[in-house]
């Protein structure tokens, strides 16, 4: 339990802060400081893992924060801007996390579901992070890796053993029908 009170407590010790960096990115760059675009990034930096616009959207309808998705999809703009939240671009749509004080991470993607899942492996950071690039300075990296995930690979086992049961009785039904035929019409066939 004190785990959770101290995650809990440091959870909101980086919504402030948050909230303060986006507060001073809002007024360099003069755009409004509106109390939608703070209830979205409290939002963002409440939510665990990844999200779309969609799920975003009903997650402040839920909490009876009604914002329209125009004015989410522009403070996703902004949030992506000031880098307090990083966009992925993953097929043919775009899922967000937050990136302030995130540990780094690398993403699994189902290539059947869309699913993606967060993998931590230290000796693929660490050997990212020590790598020179000539004539370069990395400052961030992302790593995806594609296949299928475990859910998806089970359901394809049960539809291929579905189809193969779909086939034998096919199979059985075809012999059963030529079993069955006349021996006087195999005789004339002969």
């Amino acid at each position: 339990m004190d785990k959770r009170k101290n995650s809990a407590k440091e959870k909101e010790t980086i919504i402030e802060e948050v909230k303060q960096l986006f507060s001073e990115y809002l007024i360099t760059n003069r755009c409004r400081k509106t109390p939608e675009r703070f209830a979205i990034l409290e939002m963002i930096y409440r939510w665990d893992g990844h999200f779309d616009i969609d799920e975003l959207y009903l997650a402040m309808e839920k909490s009876k924060f009604r914002v329209s998705k125009a004015t989410i999809y522009n403070t996703l703009e902004i949030l992506t801007q000031c880098k307090l939240v990083h966009k992925h671009q993953l097929g043919g749509s775009s899922t967000y996390e937050k990136s302030y004080r995130a540990e780094p991470h690398h993403h699994l993607v189902c290539l059947q579901c869309g699913k993606v899942s967060e993998y931590h492996f230290d000796g693929i950071r660490q050997l990212i992070e020590e790598t020179k690039f000539p004539k370069f300075k990395q400052s961030q990296y992302a790593l995806y890796i594609y296949g299928i995930c475990s859910k998806c690979t089970r359901l394809n086992g049960r539809k291929k053993a579905t189809e193969t049961l779909r086939r034998k009785k096919a199979d059985k039904k075809k012999k059963l029908q030529r079993s069955n035929e006349s021996p006087n019409s195999k005789q004339t066939n002969k």
